[in-house]
């Protein structure tokens, strides 16, 4: 069966920039920006993303393209007879259904929050009663549930139309709207009466901030922020490079989808805090911020009803964008390991997905006692650390390893698939760097993830 393709350069971008754009662009990069100085932040997370993110995603990319499969078959494709790196492709397979399990329940709520902004269920209510509502329905089986349902059902129903009708199609019209909408409200929230004090807190480097907090904790925030930012390590990215053509170098694609991710990041911060500084709230809350503080805000403000139905339809468009690139590896993977049709794939893993994501909605009531990571920690926040600070990581240093070893695939080989096609070329200097500076900052990311 002939490999389905990408019909343009812009979907492949746009694509992966999807896969990479997520929840924790919006909700997790603006409060620990303004947790560690602001613009002293954001200066060492672009620095991060430039030599840890970047070279990384360059070598998923690599791998993708060189071997036309999913990761569960690429290192198959690619190791020495007798190798074993192919066994990281299912611990990247795990990692990819591990964080569907709960992020699909995740953009169930915005998608929950998209319609109750939009029937106007928030107006007139004051901040008990916006915040109980969020408590109601985490406390309902049967909301969380739906709403996840219809997550999982509209992602397979795209997945199977197929790679260019269904998922490149639909990810460029959804791209297009989030990006448009994201500046729609940044322009609306840099215009509020007092929302330029929030602009400087979030741009202005504040080093007495940061010797708060630290300078060692401020670089470990960043480096964090900065490579789990793109979602390497689990070949959500290495899928895509497995369907575009060989006419452009690796090495400016992945630019390209970094600058786009951190646009989205940096944007989501100029809605933000120019918001929560003009009605007096504080911007590092986390997740109550977007769905108590926030919807407050809308409330006391004019055509609030209009301005918290865009930013939840910008929110669900970025949980759904990565929701259809995983979804998609996922069924690749169904494809490639069974030889399975797309839709058989689809079928299959409708029922699976929707199986597997059911403890997360049932941590937050039926299964409530259950608090696996402590006090007051859920379901969701395990199988968060699990992807996030274990299989990601590991499995991003597995990719490393791989391309920049004799051991492996070898950097010969990898940067030759990079330097294919026209645009920027990876030089052969960087060989030192990826194979003995980098696997050592990967390494301490790993750690400092498992042991915080």
């Amino acid at each position: 069966m002939e490999r389905e393709k990408l019909s343009s350069r812009m979907g492949f971008i746009l694509l992966s920039a999807g896969c990479a754009i997520g929840i924790g662009n919006v909700w997790r990069f603006p409060y620990v920006a303004g947790e560690h100085g602001g613009g002293v932040f954001v200066l060492f997370y672009l620095f991060f993303l430039v030599i840890m993110g970047i070279p990384v995603m360059t070598m998923e990319f690599a791998v993708g393209r060189a071997s036309r499969k999913s990761i569960v078959r690429s290192f198959h494709e690619l190791e020495k007879p007798g190798q074993k790196w192919h066994l990281h492709g299912y611990l990247g397979m795990a990692g990819n259904y591990l964080l569907m399990m709960f992020y699909t329940t995740v953009a169930g709520w915005m998608l929950y929050y998209f319609y109750q902004m939009l029937m106007g269920n928030f107006e007139g209510k004051n901040s008990e009663q916006v915040g109980q509502l969020f408590q109601d329905m985490l406390a309902s089986p049967g909301v969380l549930a739906g709403a996840m349902l219809i997550i999982v059902i509209s992602g397979i129903f795209i997945c199977s139309a197929g790679l260019q009708n269904g998922v490149e199609r639909i990810t460029k019209i959804m791209m297009s709207l989030l990006l448009a909408i994201i500046v729609v409200l940044a322009i609306h929230s840099m215009t509020l009466s007092g929302g330029i004090e929030g602009l400087k807190f979030y741009l202005l480097p504040d080093f007495d901030r940061m010797k708060e907090v630290g300078l060692w904790e401020t670089v470990t925030a960043a480096m964090n922020q900065a490579f789990f930012t793109l979602s390497l390590g689990i070949g959500s990215m290495g899928i895509f490079g497995s369907y575009i053509d060989k006419d452009r170098g690796l090495l400016g694609e992945s630019v390209n989808i970094a600058v786009l991710d951190t646009f989205v990041a940096l944007v989501s911060g100029l809605i933000i805090f120019p918001t929560c500084f003009a009605f007096g709230i504080s911007p590092n809350q986390g997740p109550g911020l977007i769905f108590v503080t926030l919807p407050n805000i809308f409330n006391g403000m004019p055509g609030g009803r209009i301005w918290g139905t865009l930013f939840f339809v910008f929110m669900t468009f970025a949980a759904f964008s990565t929701i259809l690139a995983v979804f998609e590896n996922i069924i690749s993977c169904g494809m490639d390991l069974f030889h399975w049709s797309r839709k058989k794939s689809c079928l299959v893993n409708l029922g699976a997905l929707a199986v597997l994501s059911l403890p997360c909605v049932f941590g937050y009531n039926l299964w409530s006692a259950f608090q696996p990571l402590g006090a007051g920690s859920t379901i969701l926040d395990l199988e968060d650390f699990l992807v996030s600070n274990v299989i990601l990581p590991i499995g991003s240093l597995c990719y490393l390893l791989f391309c920049v070893t004799r051991l492996g695939w070898g950097f010969e080989n990898y940067q030759k698939e990079v330097n294919t096609g026209k645009g920027w070329k990876l030089p052969s200097w960087i060989r030192i760097y990826v194979t003995y500076i980098l696997p050592v900052l990967l390494l301490f990311l790993i750690i400092q993830s498992i042991v915080r």
